[in-house]
Formats: structure tokens, sequence, C-alpha cells
């Protein structure tokens, strides 16, 4: 057994947050390839997910899907996971200590799995990176640092409530291969997160 496919099984065991533990059906630690250039973090798992064990795989996911097969990828060649590893109770919004509870299985999949970039999908995974940014003045940019491309997006399910988001969205994610090219040639930085040149937003830092 693989390091990742360990701390997946460490984290459907959790207990740790005492309501997440008690009203989840499966705990959803995340899937796809152990090594995977593009991470996708999502907020928590929902009603499909909490059923299947799976990220995603409710209508938002079926969204996602298109948008990785929109720059030629399939799901299996990135890894998607959440904030959060369990439902929280009717859908509410994860709390703080629910986040920072569960951060720490989080950081240890990012640190076995490397991925050249974190897709951040949603205000919950984008807070964690881009700390006091609005989702609507960030998204679709990005910054470097400790060489991982952090990148900004609306949560899919965004588009499933406002249309009007969708067509942002999949802009959003065709910029993606672009940035993972131009990654290549931008120097690390030392101490600051460096943005990217080709970015619109200047005070990411």
């Amino acid at each position: 057994m693989s390091a990742l496919s360990e701390l997946c099984q460490e984290i459907r065991t959790c207990q740790r947050c005492q309501v997440l533990a008690k009203n989840r059906t499966k705990v959803v630690p995340g899937s796809g390839m152990e090594h995977a250039d593009i991470m996708f973090i999502g907020e928590a798992p929902g009603w499909h997910e909490d059923q299947q064990g799976l990220p995603f795989v409710g209508p938002a996911g079926l969204f996602l899907n298109e948008l990785i097969s929109s720059i030629g990828l399939h799901r299996d060649q990135v890894y998607i996971t959440n904030v959060v590893k369990c439902r929280p109770p009717e859908n509410r919004d994860p709390l703080p200590v629910e986040i920072q509870t569960c951060r720490n299985w989080l950081d240890g999949q990012i640190e076995l799995i490397r991925p050249r970039m974190i897709v951040t999908l949603g205000r919950y995974s984008m807070a964690m990176f881009f700390p006091g940014k609005s989702i609507g003045k960030i998204h679709g940019t990005a910054l470097k640092q400790d060489n991982i491309i952090y990148y900004a997006m609306y949560h899919p399910a965004a588009a499933l409530h406002q249309q009007s988001l969708r067509q942002t969205i999949q802009a959003d994610m065709l910029k993606i291969p672009s940035f993972l090219a131009q990654a290549e040639t931008v120097s690390e930085a030392s101490k600051q997160p460096e943005q990217l040149s080709m970015f619109e937003v200047h005070n990411l830092e």
C-alpha cells in the first residue's frame, strides 16, 4: 500500500470532529492520481459524496469532469479532494474549527502528492492559500510559492446556482495549461509568493 493510500485509510477512521463523525455516512478522503500535476481542492462533501465516499460525484462533480476534459485530461489524471473530509450536517458550511482540525490531513496529502499546481475551488479552499482575498476579485489568477502554483477558481457548484458564472469558470479552467507551461520559466520567490506575469491582479502578497 502506498503512503497516500495509508493516509487515506487513516482519514477514513478519523473521529476528531464529533459532530461530523457522528453524522457522516462515509468519509471522503479524495481520489485520483497519486503524483498528479494538478490537485483540486473543494469545500466539503455533499450528499452524493457522503453516500459514495468519493469527492465531486454529484451535479457539481459532473461539471468538474467537463472542465477537466476541456484541458485534455481525465479526472483519474488529477487529484481531487476537499478542505473538510466529512459532510457537514444539512450541507451547512464547514466551521472554522472543523477546517482547522482537518487541515493536517490536507497538508499530508499535498506533501505526498507534490502537485505542480493546486487549484482552489470556492472560497473556503481559496482562503487557505489566498488569505484575506475575495474570490470575485482573484478568480483566474495565481501565485507561485515553494515550487507550487496556487490558482483560484469559483466552485463548480456556483455555476449550478448562477448560470452567468458558467462561462467564467470555463474560461478560468482553460488558462491552466498556459500557467503550468509558464511556471517553468518563473523563478522562485524567496520569502513572498511570486505572481506569474500574465495575471491581472497585482497585490496577492
